[in-house]
């Protein structure tokens, strides 16, 4: 039967149809609205178990990397009982047997300063190259820009075999960090040195050219392990983990604080302090002529 032959209905059946249509689309809406209020609810929920996760992830980690780190603990393979690691020509560096350092073991602070500092272990040696022994501090600004001014020159000598270049990182600004990064990140050089000392420069390098700002919570754990293995070294997550040198760093921090180093750099030039005011390649250079 075509449209102009259907029967007309009547106003009551379209009263009736209209509001059919009128109930169905308000349960349509009802049930819309229950359903987008259900999500909304999942929503939250979800929301506040990511946000409760998330507290708690930093909650932990914040407690891990301020936990108290022992009095007592190895030192790295081919790391020093000073604290340093020695770069000599390209990727090499002076190899050492890993030993064991104590808190206990450090002298104690004169009662008054000394004149002088005498750094263990930075005099000059008979017969070797130039030492050029540098205390830093993987947060401190003073020593990346000490990095950008002379990395290159020092780099140059060393491969020359004119000098050799011992780094003690130290944890002197664990306080300029909310997670101990100073010290974290120089447990995490350690961790590279113990593993993989041809990448230890590598490392050392890519930690001041991403050097974090300093009163913030610095580089993670997760993000030294992967700077680790951007510079190539062999896996270091269970040494991060474990915070297996972290007692190494606070012995070395402590023995430095101690003999009269009081802040990043300080360098010496064959157990020499360099003050700073001078040119410090020119000084260089004069303990190389010296040695000839």
């Amino acid at each position: 039967m075509s449209p102009a032959n259907e029967p007309r209905l009547s106003k009551a059946e379209r009263t009736a149809q209209a509001r059919e249509r009128a109930r169905e689309i308000r349960e349509a809406q009802l049930n819309k609205d229950k359903r987008n209020k259900l999500l909304i609810a999942w929503g939250i929920v979800v929301a506040v178990v990511a946000i409760i996760a998330v507290v708690a992830l930093v909650v932990t980690t914040s407690l891990q990397q301020s936990a108290p780190v022992a009095d007592e603990g190895p030192t790295p393979a081919n790391g020093n009982v000073h604290g340093g690691v020695t770069l000599l020509a390209n990727t090499d560096v002076v190899k050492s047997e890993a030993t064991t350092v104590k808190l206990a073991d450090v002298p104690s602070a004169p009662a008054t300063k000394p004149a002088t500092v005498n750094a263990p272990g930075a005099e000059a040696e008979a017969g070797k190259p130039v030492k050029v022994v540098a205390y830093i501090d993987f947060i401190c600004p003073a020593c990346k820009a000490f990095e950008g001014r002379f990395n290159e020159t020092l780099t140059t000598l060393r491969n020359e075999g004119k000098i050799s270049l011992e780094y003690r990182p130290l944890g002197f600004l664990d306080r300029q960090s909310s997670t101990n990064y100073s010290s974290r990140a120089a447990n995490a050089a350690a961790c590279v040195v113990n593993t993989s000392p041809e990448k230890y420069a590598d490392f050392f390098n890519l930690l001041f050219e991403r050097q974090p700002a300093e009163g913030g919570a610095g580089i993670s754990d997760n993000d030294l392990k992967k700077l680790a293995t951007e510079a190539g070294s062999a896996n270091i997550d269970s040494c991060i983990d474990t915070k297996q040198f972290r007692p190494y760093v606070k012995y070395s921090t402590e023995l430095a604080a101690n003999i009269g180093i009081t802040g990043t750099p300080t360098i010496f030039v064959d157990g020499k302090q360099w003050a700073g005011t001078t040119d410090l390649n020119a000084d260089i250079q004069t303990a190389i002529d010296a040695k000839k």
